[in-house]
This record gives structure tokens, C-alpha cells and sequence, in this order.
């Protein structure tokens, strides 16, 4: 029986190297139309559901064309590398989106249109008698709401007496670190709208979700200005992208 010897630093050296399985694949570098069936992602998301597509192959189904060089995949998983996650793309400004190689006036329209869906799904959710027993669903709306935007911006949330959403007002918007808010434009609407409770809430876009000395003196300006109307400060809640913090919950109202 031949005796094997082992293989040398210097032998493995010698073997010819194997590609690696990426360049291998010319799909990337074709239009979907010419991948094989079984691969293309409106395909396998009817033959095997949503689940089975990753987050780049989801925006091909929804960009339906790449560009020249680029299929749809390849656009969709380039909109997540510019913006770091699907959050982020979704609460880009449009001109942030169009600035993306590729992405014309048409995609980004498509891409605000399910940003909108998302907001009116979840917006229906609040508006359901046992949406807000759910802090999450709150915390996931707002996220989405102003999460990540690069200004300030603070939004009022109106409610009935039973804590169903009657509509989200947005009441001020600012810079990067700075936002007018007058406690008596928010109890005139508050009247208006028969509401009898308040949730409110502002982003950081820095992502320190900390309450500073301005947002504290204002929480107990606005509340004291609402129990002169009766009508009830729940929440303030400051909102970073993937963070929430709740002056409720921590004891400060």
C-alpha cells in the first residue's frame, strides 16, 4: 500500500489557489431578468415567503431595476451600506436617498410610499382601543416617526379618554441640537381636539437619549400648563434610533 507523506508549507503553497465563491458568482454583475429562476428575489419570495429574502433582496422587489452595472439587488444592498440599516434608509430625507447612485426620482418615491405604509400601520395600531397598553408599539411608531432624523423635531400625541390616538401633530422643528416649543400652542390644540391626554415626544439626533436641564424645565411647563385645561401629560419621551428614554418611567412626571 503507497505510503502518503504529509503535505509541506512549501507543497500547499503549490496547489492553485480557489477562488473565492463570490467571484465565482456572475450574478451580481447581470440584470435579475437573466438569473436562473429559482434565485431572483420576487421568485423565491412567492415560492418560499418574505422571510426567505434578505434585506437587500426585499428593496430589489420593491426597486424592480437596477442601473447600469448594478442589478436591483445590488442598488438595495448599496442603499444599506450608504444609510447602515433598513431604519436608516427608511427615515433618510429624499434627497438623501436620490444622492445614492442610481436612485432617481422614481425609486425614491417608491421608498417613501412604504415609508408611509409603515407609518399608517402603525399609526392604525394606536388608534386600536389596546394599542397603547403596549409601550412598545408607542416607542416603535415614535422610532420610526423621528428616530433618526438629523434635526429635532417634537411631536404631540392626542388622546381620547380612554387613550386612543386622535392624531399626531407635529409641533415644532429645529436643528441639530435645538427646538421651539410653546406649552400653549400644545394646550390650544389639545382643546381643539377634545383630547384629554398628551403623550409627547422629541428626538436627540446626537443618540444621547439623556434629558438635559431644558428638556426637564420644559416637561414641567407643559404639564402644569395642561392640568390649568385638565387635560393629563402621560409621557415625554425622547427618542434616539434605537433607543427611548420615559420620563414616566423614570419617575419624573
Amino acid at each position: 500500500m503507497p505510503h502518503c507523506a504529509p503535505q509541506t508549507a512549501a507543497d500547499v503553497r503549490a496547489l492553485p489557489q480557489q477562488p473565492h465563491p463570490a467571484e465565482l458568482d456572475p450574478l451580481p454583475h447581470l440584470p435579475i431578468y437573466k438569473w436562473p429562476i429559482h434565485k431572483r428575489p420576487r421568485e423565491k419570495l412567492l415560492r418560499d415567503g418574505t422571510g426567505s429574502l434578505s434585506d437587500g433582496e426585499l428593496l430589489a422587489v420593491i426597486l424592480r431595476m437596477g442601473c447600469r452595472g448594478q442589478s436591483a439587488v445590488d442598488l438595495g444592498q448599496a442603499l444599506l451600506a450608504r444609510f447602515g440599516s433598513m431604519h436608516g434608509l427608511l427615515s433618510a430625507s429624499p434627497k438623501e436617498i436620490r444622492a445614492v447612485h442610481g436612485i432617481g426620482l422614481a425609486k425614491s418615491a417608491q421608498l417613501q410610499a412604504i415609508l408611509e405604509l409603515a407609518r399608517r400601520t402603525l399609526t392604525e395600531r394606536l388608534r386600536d382601543n389596546t394599542a397603547l397598553d403596549s409601550p412598545e408599539v408607542v416607542r416603535n411608531y415614535l422610532r420610526l416617526f423621528i428616530g433618526v432624523r438629523s434635526y429635532e423635531v417634537f411631536v404631540c400625541l392626542y388622546l381620547d379618554s380612554k387613550h386612543r390616538l386622535i392624531r399626531t401633530v407635529e409641533a415644532s422643528r429645529g436643528t441639530l441640537t435645538h427646538t421651539a416649543v410653546y406649552p400653549r400652542e400644545i394646550a390650544r390644540e389639545a382643546l381643539a381636539l377634545n383630547a384629554a391626554g398628551l403623550i409627547v415626544a422629541h428626538n436627540h439626533p446626537s443618540g444621547d437619549t439623556r434629558p438635559s436641564a431644558a428638556d426637564r424645565h420644559l416637561t414641567q411647563r407643559l404639564s402644569e400648563t395642561l392640568q390649568l385645561i385638565e387635560v393629563k401629560l402621560l409621557d415625554h419621551l425622547i427618542v434616539g434610533e434605537n433607543v427611548v428614554f420615559s420620563f414616566a418611567e423614570r419617575g419624573l412626571l
